[in-house]
């Protein structure tokens, strides 16, 4: 999903720069609103990867760690 909307933003970001090369301000406007639409929602999505990463290993070593406590403390 990232990739698509870093090609999407590329393709949008080129269109913007003919728009713009043509004298087509107000869809120059449009083009370019939309390219950087597709590279924050890029950026969102690989912010939210890591996160989701940070979050599974916190929760893997919570767990290790809760093994690890039984292991040495077994209950009565």
């Amino acid at each position: 999903m990232v990739r698509i909307f870093q090609i999407l933003a590329v393709v949008l970001a080129g269109a913007a720069a003919f728009l713009f090369w043509r004298g087509d301000s107000d869809m120059t406007f449009v083009v370019s609103v939309l390219a950087a639409c597709s590279f924050f929602l890029s950026i969102r999505y690989q912010m939210k990867a890591r996160i989701d990463e940070r979050n599974a290993a916190a929760k893997k070593v919570a767990a290790d760690d809760e093994d690890n406590d039984e292991q040495i403390l077994p209950h009565s």
